[in-house]
């Protein structure tokens, strides 16, 4: 088999690796760097820079220079992460013709899987000057939390820059993989992923070289990016009142700024004061201007640790889900450039109250991992196992427009599961699937992946026809529905394409909201349920009174139609108290037509 490459395509740098013959060579770009900057620069003489030359350029070519662009993958234009984004952002994120977010470069629009195919396709450029022969495979490495879409896009990425990518890896096992591969100890550990736009924990048991993951958690819109903003935004905002000059409106000085706080932030990892110098930053009427300023590390963390605390949050979410303590956890282990921060290193050590473990890269040991299942994979590596979870569940909408969840989250991958439904009108010629994901119980609440219709569904009673649905998510995460109606043995298969990514419910704020609305959720749910009950009786109601008409005197005919009408008329009001005494009703009266159907059978 050709030689399969792992790539770890990060947010702020990316990485490419080759695991051989038991060792780990973390490959070296052209300049010799072991890592990427995952940013391109398009020129005025029309060339496209990426790496540390597209780097190298920003501050004198800010607007035609992209960066981050991994935190648009699958995201709508309009969503708030988007818009705080383009807010210190010195390029241009537009809208593309269907809402996603993309960029806009001399006028010409580029999707995030577009930019993320550039940096690849650099990386395999490297790759194959290393090697000398010719990468076609990969595994690519991405959020844990990443939902369907965003998988989708990082794989499209991967085949723009003429790659097959033979495996989608979750970051924090990729990383687990680094960590243990060849142990022959076992235990549970966590693995805490603080990187440049995203944020991950995984619990994880390896023993024996399988590595289980439990559970995962996590924000695909926290990084060192947010902690970037938060500084330059506290800059902006004391220029701002110095001098009455908005940088915001400025892209040079915007990139300038961006620099400097990106450096900044490095420096007072090992250091407790460093000073942000710019000079000749902007100018007005009354000459230049010009930014210095001492930080001191105190100040950073003041400005960040709710940044930093929010990823405590997930990492109580990750344990409740795998089921297990923190006494349990055995190891903890530190990857991401962020995982550098003393603040994030405390923080991390007092809630799991023990010291993580640093003794991988953190830079390199996404793409070390990815190397590693690429070696699996290729059978370069025997007697390792590698059991994945997805993130968040998958479902269909019922009636009532609830969802019904298929396969719910933190359940390992890959797996499919099969559900009988039936259809909910008489004579109904199709049956309409949508597709969801999400944690919340009405379908309008989480995300809509897609809709596909089972057509040629012969004449019969609502309830009659049998529609199996197959839910099977892949080892990549990746979901494909299949539907047949069992009486015709019509199938409708479909590998879900999602055309967008997450909207306003962005998948960071999934489960939070599943417990901020739960009580209201819980109402709808059951004003759902005794809408359809209602509706049920109605239906059964008119039926059975079709034929027993005759049985039954004046009075009975007369009150069951007043019961039917008014239950009718409460299915359509939103008054559960209306609707549950609608149905008291109808049933009291309903009873009457039993009572005559089977009075000879007494």
């Amino acid at each position: 088999m050709d030689k399969v490459v792992g790539i770890d395509l990060g947010t702020t740098n990316s990485c490419v690796c080759l695991y051989e013959s038991g060792v780990a060579h973390v490959i070296p770009n052209a300049e010799g760097s072991r890592t990427t900057p995952s940013m391109v620069a398009f020129t005025p003489d029309g060339q496209r820079l990426v790496g540390n030359i597209a780097k190298r350029q920003a501050i004198a070519n800010p607007q035609n220079t992209v960066f981050a662009t991994k935190r648009l993958m699958g995201r709508k234009f309009k969503t708030p992460e988007v818009q705080r984004m383009q807010m210190t952002a010195p390029f241009k994120i537009a809208s593309s013709d269907n809402g996603d977010a993309a960029v806009t470069v001399h006028g010409k629009r580029y999707s995030p899987p577009e930019i993320g195919a550039f940096v690849l396709r650099a990386l395999k450029e490297s790759a194959q000057e290393y090697t000398e022969a010719t990468i076609k495979d990969a595994v690519v490495a991405v959020p844990a939390y990443f939902d369907d879409a965003q998988r989708q896009a990082t794989r499209d990425a991967g085949r723009l820059a003429g790659l097959n990518v033979l495996r989608i890896i979750n970051e924090p096992t990729a990383a687990a993989l680094a960590y243990g591969i060849g142990a022959e100890s076992s235990g549970t550990i966590a693995v805490y992923d603080l990187g440049g736009g995203t944020f991950d924990i995984s619990i994880l048991d390896f023993s024996g070289g399988v590595f289980q993951v439990k559970a995962t958690h996590g924000d695909t819109f926290l990084g060192g990016e947010d902690i970037d903003a938060r500084l330059m935004d506290t800059l902006i905002a004391s220029f701002l009142s110095e001098t009455n000059i908005d940088l915001r409106k400025d892209p040079v000085a915007l990139q300038r700024l961006k620099d400097a706080a990106e450096r900044a932030k490095i420096e007072l990892s090992t250091v407790d004061e460093t000073e942000i110098s710019l000079p000749f930053l902007t100018a007005d009427a009354s000459g230049p201007k010009h930014l210095r300023r001492l930080l001191h590390r105190s100040e950073l963390e003041a400005l960040t640790q709710d940044l930093i605390i929010q990823t405590i949050a997930h990492c109580e979410e990750a344990l409740t889900g795998a089921g297990v303590t923190i006494e349990q956890i055995t190891d903890v282990l530190l990857v991401g450039g962020m995982t550098k921060m003393p603040l994030v290193q405390r923080t991390v050590a007092e809630f799991f109250g023990r010291q993580p473990n640093r003794s991988v890269n953190p830079d390199e040991a996404v793409a070390v991992g990815a190397a590693i299942q690429a070696a699996i994979l290729s059978g370069d590596v025997g007697e390792v196992v590698l059991l994945d979870v997805n993130p968040l569940s998958l479902g269909i909408e019922t009636a009532g427009g609830v969802m019904t969840k298929l396969i719910p989250r933190n359940v390992t991958v890959p797996v499919s599961v099969t559900e009988i439904f039936t259809t909910s009108e008489d004579y109904q010629p199709l049956v309409n699937i949508h597709v969801l994901q999400g944690e919340r119980p009405l379908a309008a609440d989480n995300t809509s992946l897609a809709r596909f219709e089972l057509v040629g569904i012969p004449p019969a009673l609502r309830g009659v026809p049998k529609i199996e649905v197959t839910f099977s998510i892949d080892a990549n995460g990746i979901l494909s529905v299949d539907a047949r109606d069992l009486g015709t043995k019509k199938e409708q298969s479909l590998r879900v394409r999602a055309t967008s990514g997450l909207t306003e419910q962005a998948i960071e704020r999934i489960l939070s909201e599943a417990e901020q609305y739960q009580e209201s959720d819980r109402l709808h749910v059951e004003m759902a349920e005794l809408r359809r009950r209602l509706a049920g009786l109605i239906y059964t109601t008119e039926r059975s009174l079709a034929e027993s008409a005759n049985y039954l005197t004046e009075s009975e005919l007369a009150q069951i139609r007043v019961d039917l009408e008014e239950g009718r008329r409460a299915t359509e009001s939103a008054d559960m108290a209306r609707m549950a005494n609608a149905l008291r009703e109808l049933e009291k009266s309903a009873f009457r037509i039993t009572e005559v159907m089977y009075k000879d059978l007494a």
